[in-house]
C-alpha cells in the first residue's frame, strides 16, 4: 500500500509537471534535424520551408511565449500542406502522429453538419480546454478548413489571445495548424504572373502573397476562415503558401514514392510517367500540375 500511495504521489507531481510544460520528454525537437527534413522532403516549397523553419525554432526555443503559435497553410490540392504538417509533428514529437498530445481534425469527418455548429462549438471548446490542461505542449490540426462552417473556428478564440492563463490554464505553448485548399487561386495566378514575366517561381516570396493570401481567405465565403475574429484579431502567426508545383516537381515526387516503395528510382520512368498520368496548366505550355502530387502515389502501382 506505502509503494501504491508513493506511485499515486509520483502521478500527482508528474500530471502537474506536465500541465506546466516542464516534462518534455515525450518532445524531440532538433533545429538540425527540422531542418535536414524540411530540405530533402520539402524542398520544392521554399516559402513554407523557410518560414515553417523560422517560426517553430523561435517558439520551440521559447520558455515563455507570449501566445500560442498558430500556422494556416494554403495552396490547392497536392501542394505538400498536410505533408508538412506531418513533418512538423515528426520532428517535434517522438511518437509523431500517435503521440496523444497530437489532436487532428477533419471538417467533414468531425463537423459535418450545419445544423450542428453550436453544438460543435462547445464540443472542441472542451477537448482543447481538457487536452491543453493534462499537457500544455498540445498540438491541434484542422484539415479541410476550407469546408468547415464559417463562425466554428472562432470558438477557439479565447484559447489564443494574449494572456497568462484562461480559468487556470495557460494555452501559450500549444500550437495550432490549419489547412486549407481556400487562396490557391491567388497562389496560382501570382505563380503564373511571375512566369509570365520570364521570373523563376524560386524569386517568389513571402511578401509578394501574404497580403492577398489572408485577405483571400478572410473574404472567401467557402472557408471555414470567411470573416473568422482569428484573422481580424492578427491572432494567426503566419500565412503559409503553397505554390502550384512545375513539372521537374512531380517527377521529383515519383522518384521519392518509388525510393518509399523500395523500389529503384527511375528518373527516365519518372519523367515518362510524370508526362502520362499529370495534366498541367496553362493549357497549350504546361508548366504546373493540375493535382500537385495528389494522385502520384495512388498510379505509381498501375503505371510500374
Amino acid at each position: 500500500k506505502a509503494k501504491t500511495g508513493a506511485g499515486r504521489r509520483s502521478w500527482r507531481r508528474h500530471r502537474r509537471m506536465l500541465r506546466s510544460g516542464a516534462v518534455c520528454y515525450f518532445l524531440s525537437f532538433s533545429f538540425q534535424g527540422l531542418e535536414d527534413v524540411l530540405k530533402s522532403q520539402l524542398l520544392v516549397q521554399h516559402i513554407a520551408s523557410e518560414v515553417i523553419m523560422n517560426a517553430l525554432t523561435g517558439f520551440m526555443n521559447n520558455d515563455n511565449p507570449n501566445k500560442p503559435l498558430v500556422l494556416s497553410f494554403h495552396g490547392t490540392t497536392g501542394t505538400g500542406k498536410n505533408l508538412a504538417s506531418q513533418l512538423i509533428v515528426k520532428n517535434i514529437y517522438k511518437k509523431g502522429m500517435d503521440s496523444r498530445f497530437v489532436h487532428y481534425f477533419n471538417s467533414v469527418v468531425h463537423f459535418p453538419y450545419r445544423r450542428q455548429v453550436e453544438t460543435y462549438k462547445t464540443q472542441l471548446q472542451h477537448w482543447i480546454r481538457g487536452n491543453v490542461t493534462n499537457c500544455a505542449h498540445s498540438m491541434f490540426i484542422f484539415a479541410d478548413m476550407d469546408k468547415m462552417h464559417p463562425g466554428l473556428i472562432d470558438c477557439i478564440k479565447p484559447f489564443m489571445v494574449h494572456r497568462q492563463k484562461l480559468d487556470g490554464v495557460s494555452y501559450r505553448k500549444a500550437i495550432f495548424i490549419f489547412l486549407s485548399n481556400a487562396g490557391g487561386e491567388i497562389l496560382t495566378q501570382t505563380t503564373l504572373d511571375f512566369w509570365k514575366a520570364g521570373k523563376d517561381r524560386q524569386e517568389i516570396k513571402l511578401k509578394d502573397v501574404e497580403t492577398a493570401l489572408s485577405s483571400s481567405v478572410f473574404n472567401n465565403h467557402n472557408s471555414g476562415l470567411w470573416h473568422s475574429s482569428l484573422i481580424e484579431s492578427s491572432l494567426v502567426d503566419f500565412f503559409i503558401p503553397f505554390l502550384p508545383l512545375e513539372h521537374w516537381h512531380v517527377v521529383q515526387c515519383i522518384m521519392d514514392e518509388m525510393e518509399a516503395r523500395g523500389l529503384q528510382p527511375d528518373p527516365y520512368k519518372a519523367f515518362e510517367m510524370a508526362d502520362e498520368i499529370v495534366h498541367y496548366f496553362p493549357q497549350d505550355e504546361g508548366v504546373f500540375s493540375v493535382p500537385g502530387c495528389k494522385t502520384i502515389a495512388s498510379r505509381l502501382r498501375n503505371f510500374m
